[in-house]
């Protein structure tokens, strides 16, 4: 989908979390695999999807984005179900 915006939460290879935002979910993700992702995950590989969610616009993503952000480790693992 040419609209789609999603946001996700990767467990990188050290056991910690990264939450971010695409367009293109397989893409992104094997971006941040192949060490070409965001620099936080460059040394963290390899990287395991755990969530994400869908939305129609880029403003709601990006909200959504931030709020899980500010989650603590241990809402981040409710949420995705970790726990």
């Amino acid at each position: 989908m040419a609209d789609e915006h999603v946001v996700y939460v990767l467990e990188c290879a050290d056991g910690t979390l990264y939450t971010g935002y695409t367009t293109d979910l397989e893409r992104r993700v094997a971006e941040h695999d192949a060490g070409e992702g965001a620099k936080y995950t460059r040394g963290r590989t390899p990287v395991e999807l755990q969530y994400h969610e869908r939305f129609a616009s880029r403003s709601a993503a990006m909200s959504r984005e931030y709020e899980i952000k500010q989650l603590s480790r241990t809402e981040k693992e409710q949420l995705i179900g970790l726990e």
